[in-house]
């Protein structure tokens, strides 16, 4: 008698699967439009250290997350 081996159910998240790039680039574009929003604002309220620490950190921020989707495909 033949042996019956469990074979995974590949189409059970299918449209899942679909979606979650798509839903990756949504968020993703809020966040870098709330990043430059931000940025603005700050650039505009004058030279001061806690706004030049505010954009270091952001730029380091989204360099990181560019690198980690770069990376991650």
């Amino acid at each position: 008698m033949a042996e019956l081996t469990a074979t995974p159910v590949l189409a059970e998240d299918a449209l899942l699967g679909l979606l979650l790039p798509f839903w990756q680039l949504v968020i993703g574009a809020f966040v870098v439009i709330v990043l430059v929003l931000s940025i603005g604002r700050l650039a505009r309220r004058g030279p001061s250290r806690m706004t030049t620490a505010l954009l270091v950190t952001a730029a380091a921020i989204a360099g990181l997350a560019t690198i980690g989707v770069l990376l991650q495909g």
